[in-house]
């Protein structure tokens, strides 16, 4: 009698541990969903769909650059949840017969599409590389390029922890942690 009374009793211990665990972990995926949420799906998703880039990555990036503030600005005047720079968003604009004005880019539409059309253009001339391609949208192709020439980073983007501006190298990593995030919370 007094071995099925502790066996109950491991069990009934068991089944408790088992049930706080789990409420643990659904407390944590709660609260994980309010750090990194899904916010302007409408747009994330029909322009990551339509310019083929993971939706995931794409809210990896406007969390990493506006944590979803549309009025964001920064100090070097990038504008909006992706923050993208006017000149470059006018370029990309043009591509579509579209003239923009820097109060235009803070309307989250226009902003994540742009945002979404130049990444993926970055991500096409990096042969898809997720990590050359975050570099690139960060401290600019012209930078990237001159570090692949001079041999500081490697093209296939395996060496990505030599990106020579602090701040890059930091974005980079933040991008893939909140893509990975990202993924784990929602796919």
């Amino acid at each position: 009698m007094k071995k099925l009374v502790k066996f109950l009793i491991v069990i009934i211990i068991f089944l408790l541990l088992c049930f706080i665990i789990f409420k643990v972990v659904e407390l944590y995926r709660i609260v994980m969903k309010k750090v990194y949420p899904l916010k302007y799906t409408e747009y994330v998703e029909k322009y990551a769909e339509e310019y083929k880039i993971d939706k995931y990555l794409v809210y990896a990036i406007i969390k990493a650059e506006s944590n979803f503030n549309e009025n964001a600005k920064s100090n070097s005047n990038a504008i909006g949840l992706m923050q993208i720079m006017e000149a470059t968003a006018v370029e990309t604009a043009n591509k579509m017969d579209l003239d923009v004005t820097e109060e235009q880019l803070f309307e989250p539409e226009l902003n994540i599409q742009l945002g979404t059309m130049y990444f993926a253009e970055v991500l096409n001339k990096y042969d898809n590389n997720y990590g050359m391609a975050i570099i690139a949208y960060n401290a600019g192709i012209g930078n990237v390029d001159k570090w692949i020439e001079e041999g500081i980073i490697k093209e296939d983007g395996t060496d990505l922890e030599n990106v020579p501006f602090k701040e890059t190298n930091n974005y980079v990593r933040r991008i893939l942690r909140n893509y990975e995030i990202y993924k784990g919370l929602y796919q």
